[in-house]
């Protein structure tokens, strides 16, 4: 899983925090603690799956698009991270009966796991990280 993930997770959430106003990647970068580069790649990447929409200029940014509870951890896992979890194998002897299998078996046991986590993921909603932050106040 890579960083775009948890940059995605905190940018919506930060968003549903803010339901009546438009917040900029400036403020979401600065919550989150990483380069505005970084978040506005993120932004974009959830604007264009229609989660956030924009406006430029002034008293422009970014508002969230949908219903809080629409949104599971998956629907973002899959934009952001899809495959992550597959295994890299190194070229590998392809007339050793181990070298020639290896690649495929790990493939299907990690294909098995990341089916697993989506199973997992599909359980929480951004609503839902929204509300173990208010809870945790």
């Amino acid at each position: 899983m890579n960083s775009d993930f948890t940059l995605a997770i905190h940018s919506l959430t930060y968003l549903a925090l803010q339901p009546d106003r438009m917040s900029t990647s400036d403020a979401i970068s600065e919550s989150a603690c990483v380069h505005p580069v970084r978040i506005r790649k993120v932004l974009s990447l959830l604007k264009k799956h229609g989660f956030i929409k924009s406006k430029e200029g002034s008293g422009g940014g970014f508002i969230f698009a949908v219903d809080l509870k629409e949104v599971n951890l998956w629907d973002i896992y899959l934009i952001t991270s899809e495959g992550a979890l597959q295994p890299k194998c190194p070229e590998s002897n392809d007339k050793c009966v181990v070298g020639a299998n290896m690649q495929n078996v790990l493939f299907t046991i990690f294909l098995g796991a990341e089916k697993h986590l989506g199973g997992y993921l599909k359980q929480y909603t951004i609503g839902d990280i929204v509300d173990h932050i208010k809870s945790d106040k």
